[in-house]
């Protein structure tokens, strides 16, 4: 009975020594921890991106403002100094380009008051309301009155020459009325060569030509 009870001893003995060793859990051998007592790491809440308000400045440009055509020079002086300050090949405008044709073949060669004087005479024709044609184009193309008028077109100018550049400023002053005329009223002329037998008012004799009202 001794030997009995001293082998249940034992196995009691044995089976508290078995419950009592830590447990293995691996070749490390370190305790297994409790889930409660892990410390699971941080995750960190992204921020959300703030983006300030801030008014976008744009600078102005002042626009350009549309700057107005300068007043044209009034010629001053004389005759002779206005038509120096006025050459040029272009008179600018079909009307104008009529007056100057005009001046240049019936006096190119004449004083610049004859010249004027012829001009004079294209311009009151235009103005008289009624009895010629209302343009200068209009009074050099009609019928039978300028011998260098053929057909319905004008004749060439030499531009580069300095007769047409007179001519177109003879044409400009006229048109303009900066100078006054001895010839102010005429509507007529002729060369002197010829002798029409016109019974009209002789107003003014002007280099090679007569002037008629």
């Amino acid at each position: 009975m001794f030997h009995s009870i001293r082998s249940a001893l034992l196995i009691v003995a044995t089976l508290s020594a078995t419950s009592v060793a830590p447990a293995k859990a691996g070749p490390n051998s370190e305790p297994l921890l409790p889930v409660v007592s892990a410390s699971l790491p941080e995750v960190v809440k992204p921020q959300p991106l703030i983006i300030e308000n801030t008014p976008t400045v744009i600078e102005s440009v002042p626009s350009e403002e549309p700057q107005a055509a300068e007043p044209a020079v009034r010629p001053t002086g004389n005759l002779a100094s206005m038509v120096s300050q006025m050459r040029g090949s272009d008179p600018g405008s079909r009307e104008l380009e009529c007056l100057a044709v005009g001046i240049y073949f019936e006096s190119k060669s004449e004083p610049l008051a004859g010249q004027l004087a012829v001009g004079k005479v294209i311009a009151n024709r235009a103005n008289s309301k009624g009895r010629f044609p209302a343009s200068y184009c209009g009074v050099l193309f009609q019928r039978s009155q300028f011998s260098f008028i053929r057909g319905h077109s004008l004749p060439t100018v030499p531009r580069s020459a300095r007769q047409w550049q007179t001519a177109v400023a003879i044409a400009k002053i006229v048109d303009q009325d900066l100078q006054e005329s001895n010839a102010e009223n005429a509507l007529f002329f002729h060369a002197r060569r010829v002798s029409p037998g016109w019974r009209l008012k002789r107003v003014a004799s002007i280099g090679n030509h007569i002037f008629y009202r």
